[in-house]
């Protein structure tokens, strides 16, 4: 794709970002600018590169400067991706709860990367929540209670239980326990 090609496109983004920043529809924007609806379309689609004075008139029924829009940055949208330093860590004292997100507002699930040092515990008081969680052991190994049940799980092994039976989590053996979990809805 052409250097040309690419501007295009990402003017056409930026225009439908603040377009739909504004509340307004294509044909709105369209009517407002003196424009027909497919100009509109065309340039968000990255077809076609407005004139300068073309670009104007079309921000005038925003109102948006010319200065502004190339000023905009659009959001880039929820993050898919997260490098191993970008985990949240969440967790305290010998037990490390790094989250993947730092803001869980509006998801359903929250999922963690959970590690306990040697003796670490959730504490002597058992806890319960709304939902549902499970997860799967990486190594070492980790006693886990749920309710009158008690198990130690160790790498390659996994549980799945409903939160609002009280459950505890404890590192048992030789070597910190590390797993991965996954829990609905966040309770964090």
């Amino acid at each position: 794709m052409s250097n040309t090609a690419n501007k295009d496109i990402e003017l056409g983004l930026r225009l439908r970002a603040i377009r739909e920043r504004a509340g307004l529809s294509q044909r709105a924007l369209a009517k407002q600018a003196d424009v027909t609806n497919s100009t509109i379309s065309l340039i968000e689609s990255g077809k076609m590169n407005p004139s300068v004075g073309a670009l104007r008139r079309i921000l005038d029924g925003i109102p948006i400067s010319l200065s502004e829009f190339f000023a905009f940055a659009p959001d880039p949208g929820p993050t898919i991706f997260y490098a191993a330093e970008e985990l949240t860590e969440i967790g305290k004292g010998g037990l490390s709860l790094k989250q993947v997100g730092s803001n869980l507002f509006g998801r359903d699930m929250m999922i963690l990367k959970e590690t306990y040092a040697i003796k670490a515990d959730t504490g002597r008081v058992m806890y319960e929540h709304d939902g549902q969680e499970g997860g799967v052991v990486i190594s070492g190994r980790i006693e886990i209670t749920v309710g009158a049940q008690r198990k130690i799980l160790g790498p390659g092994d996994a549980y799945y239980f409903d939160s609002r039976k009280s459950h505890r989590f404890r590192q048992v053996g030789p070597e910190k326990c590390v797993l991965i979990s996954a829990c609905t809805p966040p309770t964090f």
